[in-house]
């Protein structure tokens, strides 16, 4: 894997215009020492993140300068040009926020001009007329907000134009949209700015300390008339389907703010409201200002959708946690439920159900925060027995297997709010037995367990009151979901739950006994019941529980790793005919307790549990049952034995004496698998383990090279790393032994397919790269002319896999091998393949192909041979059954020695001219099989 390279951060330019810039340079000193110096040097950069090394120096430089120096015209036009420039730079440069962070920094006694230079250059970006510029004012007005002193104090001095500017920008957005209606992009765009002018408006009232005073509420206030104009522009919003659904919802919560901020007294605020939701206003008791501004929601029908708005805004904007609004926060609170209540039933719009699932949820968070702030009389109408809490459940019920996601998300929530709702109410009373956890407990076990949403529930019911009182309902639970694990569909479900249940489940066992006894009982409960699926379950059941359950259980408890052991050991070493909790041995059907054992140790050192594995075996398993397992009569035991020499946790982990042995072992057993998907595990597996040969040789390598002694025993092996290199060669060597007697002639399919694949994975593990970077073994120097025989045999099966297997690891071994420079066998070689090239049987024809293509893509065909081509090219044979495809054949090589692209090219349309003439299958294949290979080259 390649190291990823780190993306240059890319800074825009910022300028100015040519009036400062022409100020900087009548400014600037001789000594290019002054702050005009500096700015005028930053603005003629061309590199935005040398801009910032500039900018950073600004504060210092004026940090030197005493107090008179605020008289200093050439700081003023600097001060000036400063605020220019920060108003001009867009929201995302990071120019911007490194300038606002130096200005920050401002000495005090500067900090009177700078903001009066700043409110001059915002007053005037506030009387721009250009709609498509109103964007990026409302980007400098959020900016200013944020963090930035002379910003936010720059906003307070023109909050009326700013309010002025925003109310006028919101309206005229909003008519160009409808002229621009068809127009997707501009309206997009303006959708955006529009949701973006809403958020400022919302933030300039929870931000400008101006807000928190009275001074403003005057009916003949130009501000309290800029905030009547707002909050009647998000009345309309509110009801304009035209607009996006993000703009309507953003609209009810900007109401619910101007009404939290502008309505007086604050404790008749939620009885407002609630009127408002269930459309009961008394048009004569509200003030005159809502009137004016909120008449559609006073008198008019209003829609659905735009109620459900104002649902979310009355839970996000109001203060729930505080007693701010008085007792009547819990009557607002209990009709926003009925009201929201309603809307369920009325609103079958996909995107409204899904603002309306987060608008419930945000409906628990808001009365757990009215139970935590003591409101004994909410306590009735919220416990589980409540109609509220039954009409929630219900939700809960209908939605939690909904298609998207995000709602079952947020059923979740709300299922977990109820309970810790339903906590809040019963406080100080017993949980457990408490008679709404255990109905509720019951009638979820009572489901059937394909239902998803079952999971979902008992998790959090677990996580609320704990595992041990609903194991006290039925202990056979853990047993229960495991036996559901062979559907895939359920099986993910099935495994967070047990998880969730066996973490809290040890928790409470600990917290409940300081002795070890404990872990005999968790054992008991989640470890037999996973040993007894392992050995008696499906194929489906045991998979999954071995690639889902059984790695989390060992990642939270490493030392059930021995329970483990301990009893499926006892099962295999007991006798057949015995009655035993789990199978013995098992045949070719069972993989059995040995299975069982192999896949437990396979997956605790996969996940890193056992760190030094031979010294953790010899304590755990012993050596002849790890043979047992590399010849067990089930290709699975035997796939999970080798998995667990093959695979570790840690790349460079030192491979032990014993393991290879065991490989060794396994290998000369193991080649002849009938199976396609055995052997490819077999062939993947020892790629990793010679991966992991070469990586640790590496290491092994720096060691011996440093020739340090104490190196070695922090690492995994405690001999002198040459002794373990050269234990690394030769059982790579040993091992190529055997795959190569497995090649010899009349040897299986299956045989030669694993041999040549395992081949092909050792040539390419332990390539050389062109930076001669040291390598323990290479294949090249342990291939003789016997060997290399025996690869070109196999181009005479009349498998093409196996022919194509051993044409991809010649390719793989040098091409300076002394073999390949015998000119008197390529001689041979080539001869052999025009001979084969006129078979009427097609494999011998496949055969003459790869004999070609061997000897074309290796360059190997030896200089004495051109002659021969030529010769042969220029008389032709007339007596040859198939001297015109031989000709054109010969046409191509030749060409190609000669790299002469012309000729090729028209070498080619001869020897398809050839094919055509002779439509022999075989002829046809080595033909365009030379050609292919041709045009790659």
């Amino acid at each position: 894997m390649g190291v990823k390279k780190k993306k240059e951060m890319q800074v825009a330019v910022l300028t100015i215009c040519h009036q400062d810039l022409e100020t900087l340079k009548s400014f600037a000193d001789v000594e290019g020492k002054n702050l005009a110096s500096l700015l005028l040097r930053c603005v003629q950069l061309t590199d935005g993140v040398s801009q910032i090394h500039y900018v950073k120096q600004i504060v210092p430089l004026l940090e030197k300068v005493d107090e008179n120096g605020v008289c200093d015209p050439t700081i003023q036009s600097c001060l000036d040009i400063l605020a220019g420039i920060y108003l001009s730079l867009s929201l995302k440069n990071p120019l911007k926020k490194v300038l606002a962070s130096s200005l920050n920094s401002l000495p005090e006694f500067f900090l009177p001009e700078a903001v009066h230079r700043f409110t001059s250059r915002l007053q005037e970006e506030l009387n721009t007329t250009d709609l498509y510029s109103y964007r990026k004012v409302i980007d400098n007005i959020s900016s200013c907000m944020e963090n930035f002193n002379l910003g936010r104090a720059g906003v307070n001095n023109l909050l009326k134009n700013v309010l002025h500017f925003l109310q006028k920008s919101l309206i005229e957005i909003v008519e160009e949209n409808r002229k621009c209606a068809g127009n997707h992009i501009i309206q997009t765009q303006l959708m955006n700015d529009l949701l973006v002018g809403i958020r400022v408006s919302m933030m300039l009232v929870q931000k400008v300390q101006d807000f928190q005073g009275n001074l403003w509420k005057a009916s003949n206030s130009s501000i309290w008339q800029n905030m009547c104009g707002l909050l009647s522009i998000f009345t309309k919003f509110l009801s304009d389907d035209d607009l996006l659904q993000t703009v309507q919802s953003t609209s009810g919560l900007a109401i619910i703010l101007f009404i939290k901020t502008m309505f007086h007294p604050s404790e008749k605020i939620p009885h407002l409201i609630s009127s408002v939701l269930l459309h009961s206003v008394d048009c004569t008791s509200v003030p005159e200002w809502f009137m004016s501004s909120c008449r559609s929601l006073c008198c008019g029908n209003v829609s659905g959708s735009a109620v459900l708005f104002l649902c979310q805004g009355t839970l996000a904007m109001l203060d729930w946690q505080n007693g701010s609004m008085g007792r009547s926060r819990e009557a607002l609170l209990l009709d926003t439920a009925h009201v929201l209540f309603t809307l369920s039933s009325q609103i079958k719009e996909p995107t409204l159900e899904m603002f309306l699932s987060r608008i419930m949820a945000s409906w628990t968070n808001s009365a757990i925060q009215v139970l935590e702030s003591s409101s004994p009389s909410l306590r009735d109408s919220l416990n589980g027995n409540s109609s509220i809490v039954g009409r929630l459940l219900e939700y809960v019920y209908t939605h939690w297997e909904h298609p998207l996601d995000a709602l079952r998300h947020q059923t979740k929530i709300m299922f977990k709010n109820l309970l810790q709702m339903h906590r809040l109410t019963v406080e100080g009373a017993v949980l457990v037995p408490d008679p709404f956890f255990v109905k509720l407990t019951e009638s979820l076990l009572r489901l059937e367990w394909h239902i998803k949403g079952k999971y979902m529930c008992l998790g959090c019911l677990v996580e609320c009151i704990g595992i041990e009182h609903i194991l006290a309902i039925d202990k056979t639970i853990p047993s229960q979901i495991l036996e559901v694990m062979g559907d895939q569909s359920l099986v993910p479900y099935a495994s967070d739950l047990l998880e969730t249940m066996f973490k809290n489940h040890k928790s409470h066992l600990k917290s409940q006994t300081a002795e070890s006894s404990w872990i005999d009982q968790w054992h008991e409960t989640w470890v037999s019941p996973l040993l007894f699926i392992l050995c008696e379950g499906n194929l489906d059941q045991k998979s999954y529980v071995i690639d889902y359950y059984l790695p989390k259980l060992l990642s939270y408890s490493p030392e059930s790793l021995q329970y483990m052991v301990k009893i499926l050991q006892t099962s295999i070493d007991a006798k057949t005919g015995q009655e035993q909790s789990f199978p013995s041995l098992g045949s070719c059907n069972s993989r059995g307790a040995l299975g069982a054992l192999m896949a437990c140790l396979r997956i605790a050192r996969a996940h890193g549990h056992l760190q030094s594995a031979t010294d953790t075996w010899e304590n755990l398993v012993s050596g002849a049952r790890i043979k047992q397992g590399l010849i067990h009569q089930h290709c699975q035991v035997r796939i999970d034995t080798l998995g667990l020499l093959c695979e570790s946790n840690r790349s460079t982990e030192i491979v032990s004496m014993e393991e290879m042995q065991w490989i060794q072992f396994f290998i000369t057993y193991n080649l002849n698998s009938q199976s396609p998907g055995v052997r490819q595990q077999i062939c993947s597996l020892l790629k990793k383990l010679f991966c992991r040969i070469q990586e640790s040789s590496q290491v092994l390598y720096k060691l011996e090279q440093n020739k340090s002694k104490h190196e070695p025993e922090k690492e995994l092996t405690k001999q002198h790393p040459s002794v373990s290199l050269q234990q690394y060669k030769n059982f790579m060597s040993s091992i190529c032994n055997s795959l190569f007697e497995a090649l010899f002639p009349g040897s299986s399919y299956s045989t030669r397919f694993s041999a040549l694949t395992i081949l092909g994975s050792i040539a390419e593990v332990f390539h050389v790269p062109e930076g001669r970077i040291y390598t323990v073994y290479q294949l090249n120097h342990d291939i003789d002319v016997g060997r290399f025989q025996a690869l070109m045999e196999c181009f005479t099966s009349t498998f093409e896999d196996v022919k194509m297997l051993a044409f991809d690891l010649l390719m793989k071994l040098s091409k300076t091998a002394v073999h390949f420079q015998d000119s008197e066998k390529l001689q041979g070689l080539f001869q052999a393949a025009l001979a084969l090239s006129t078979s009427t049987k097609p494999y011998d024809c496949v055969t003459a192909s790869y004999l070609l293509n061997f000897l074309i893509w290796q360059d190997a065909l030896p200089s004495s041979l051109s002659a021969y081509l030529t010769q042969q090219v220029a008389c032709g044979d007339g007596d040859r059954p198939a001297t015109v495809v031989e000709r054109n054949t010969l046409m191509v090589i030749r060409c190609l020695m000669e790299n002469l692209e012309e000729e090729v090219y028209q070498a080619e349309n001869s020897l398809l001219q050839a094919a055509a003439s002779f439509p022999m299958y075989g002829r046809v294949h080595c033909i365009t099989g030379a050609l292919q290979k041709l045009s790659l080259k």
